[in-house]
């Protein structure tokens, strides 16, 4: 009983710290000094539009992999994220769904717009966790795993439609507004926290788009406030959803990667808008993204629903050193 109540009041602690600057989680990497990962996102929906298969892959290749954890890049539960701590669907969603020994890994989550939509409170609120302990949902956080620096960012709170018209759609915009100031602090922590880190790899994660030839396209707002910042401290690659699909882009000015994994459920929405960006892979359903890294090398890979691998590459860091 004393364990539990000191528990749930060191994730109070955490979670109370995170409203005001970026808080750092640790999570070692293997004994060899690699780590494994797969990146996940706009998947809740009961277990329909494929999003059981899916996860059912997901298991499959995280036994492969044995991956250290799983990423939610956001739009968690739909259509409009979760009403309370007691929805049902938290665990019709997610932990009846996401059953392999696999995946019984720590979750890193961030909002989605959807998420917005309900009660975002309920998502970040730490009693989440204890239904399954698997769950973290932070607006913005860092988690330090030795090679990499992942950093999640809260992008919904950028984009400007959502502060309007509130009779189409309500957002939870507590602890958030006045917008402004929220973005301004935000990005202060998160150039505080790239320029401190020193780690092999900078992954940033965040739900909305920045290079997309998809529905959304880009996010104007992240495009002209985050980029420019991603590109000046050497980030590697930015690893999105909010798009229904699967897609990875290279930067024509930079060595940033931009991967979209939005396709845990619904998809297959027929957009594709080419842009000049160098679009290396595109698929328009349903899949998630794999990585591995190491001290020099990291390998990533695209599966769909069936677990086919539809596109792999891999970024080795000694070449990026030559370069520069």
């Amino acid at each position: 009983m004393v364990h539990s109540l000191l528990a749930a009041l060191f994730s109070l602690i955490l979670y109370c710290s995170s409203m005001a600057e970026l808080t750092r989680f640790f999570h070692p990497a293997k004994s060899d000094g690699t780590l494994s990962l797969l990146a996940i996102g706009d998947w809740g929906r009961n277990g329909t539009f494929n999003q059981s298969l899916v996860a059912y892959q997901m298991g499959v290749i995280g036994e492969e992999l044995d991956i250290d954890f799983i990423i939610s890049v956001g739009d968690n539960f739909y259509e409009s994220g979760l009403r309370d701590v007691d929805d049902i669907s938290f665990e019709e969603s997610f932990s009846k769904i996401y059953t392999a020994k696999s995946l019984q890994k720590q979750w890193y989550s961030v909002l989605g717009n959807h998420d917005y939509r309900g009660n975002a409170m309920a998502q970040l609120d730490p009693i989440l966790r204890q239904i399954d302990s698997r769950w973290l949902c932070m607006r913005s956080f860092i988690v330090d795993a030795e090679i990499a620096n992942f950093f999640f960012l809260d992008t919904t709170p950028f984009v400007k439609k959502y502060w309007k018209n509130p009779k189409k759609n309500q957002y939870d915009w507590r602890e958030v507004a006045p917008r402004k100031r929220y973005i301004s602090s935000l990005l202060k922590d998160l150039e505080i926290a790239l320029g401190e880190s020193a780690a092999t790899w900078k992954i940033v994660i965040g739900h909305h788009t920045l290079r997309s030839v998809s529905e959304h396209g880009e996010t104007p707002e992240l495009v002209k406030l985050l980029l420019p910042m991603l590109i000046n401290y050497g980030v590697d690659m930015y690893i999105n959803g909010h798009d229904h699909c699967l897609q990875h882009i290279s930067s024509t000015d930079s060595f940033i990667h931009f991967l979209t994994s939005g396709g845990g459920s619904k998809a297959w929405r027929g957009i594709i808008m080419p842009t000049m960006e160098n679009l290396q892979f595109f698929y328009d359903g349903q899949g998630f993204v794999s990585l591995q890294l190491s001290a020099t090398d990291a390998n990533i890979k695209f599966y769909n629903v069936f677990g086919d691998v539809l596109h792999e590459w891999k970024i080795t860091k000694e070449f990026y050193d030559y370069i520069v």
